[in-house]
């Protein structure tokens, strides 16, 4: 009767085996160090990115940017959902892009962290809100929350100690901001990281009444857009908004207004950048002092 090969194996040849193994998934070169765990005090090699977008930095950037004195970082939600028909899902997101990075800069003491591109917007199955519509990506209220809760942690334990929370949308998305803000404040009290959900970055209807003192006064087409929202995505990327589609078919307009010339849309938009950015930067100051 034949054996089974696994015993005709002598003892000896297994250990060989094992031995093997283990050598193959050891750091190949002892003298050199572990590439997964390199010296957390080494010299950076270059000079660092100018940058305040933490997703662009490599580790040694954040390190040293930290030891410089940015210890504030702001963790920002966008969200992809129908934004009517000529604005792409993640409209919110990539105006973070642009009024996360103004905020960071006129605070001078802060990063900013990768954008959480995904909020609750409605009930799944069966769908309800923008939910009814394709592109749109909605999460349960528990995630979205779950998952706020193990950023903040993990920028608390790297030592940041102020962790500003804003969100670029509306509804389920800063309730959930607000109630992760004051579930970590309890928890880390009496400890080196506050943590704050500033309101004062959502609020699109001073950005209405700001524009009315500027002579423009939009009259909405019902459409989940706005002037300032379009203005502002115009300085980002002009794709995002469709520019090129909507001129070749007569639609380069919103809410009665002309976006024509581009040129002057985007120094609106420019201005809208500044003045949303201004009223965070002012609201997260005033928190960190509390």
């Amino acid at each position: 009767m034949t054996r089974p090969i696994f015993f005709m194996i002598r003892p000896r040849v297994l250990i060989a085996v094992a031995l093997l193994a283990s050598l193959a998934t050891a750091n190949p070169n002892p003298s050199l160090p572990d590439p997964m765990e390199p010296d957390p005090n080494g010299l950076r090699p270059i000079d660092a990115l100018d940058t305040v977008f933490l997703e662009e930095m490599t580790w040694m950037e954040v390190r040293d940017a930290m030891r410089e004195g940015k210890d504030t970082v702001i963790v920002a939600t966008g969200g992809v959902e129908q934004n009517g028909p000529y604005t792409a899902a993640g409209k919110h997101n990539y105006v973070l892009r642009g009024t996360t990075e103004a905020i960071a800069r006129k605070l001078g003491n802060a990063l900013v962290a990768p954008i959480v591109g995904f909020v609750p917007e409605g009930d799944i199955d069966p769908p309800t809100g923008h939910m009814k519509y394709p592109s749109t990506v909605s999460i349960t209220p528990a995630t979205y929350e779950r998952l706020l809760t193990d950023i903040c942690e993990s920028f608390r334990t790297h030592g940041f100690a102020h962790i500003v929370l804003i969100g670029d949308s509306g509804g389920g998305a800063q309730e959930g901001l607000k109630a992760v803000a004051n579930r970590l404040g309890k928890a880390w009290a009496g400890t080196k990281t506050r943590i704050d959900y500033v309101p004062q970055y959502y609020n699109h209807q001073a950005v209405d009444t700001w524009l009315e003192t500027q002579g423009i006064r939009a009259k909405s087409e019902g459409l989940h857009d706005s002037l300032g929202m379009t203005a502002t995505l115009m300085v980002v990327d002009p794709t995002v908004i469709r520019m090129r589609q909507r001129i070749a078919a007569d639609k380069f307009y919103i809410d009665g207004i002309a976006l024509a010339p581009a040129s002057k849309t985007i120094d609106l938009g420019k201005k809208i950048i500044d003045f949303r950015s201004e009223a965070a930067a002012k609201a997260i100051r005033a928190a960190r002092q509390k």
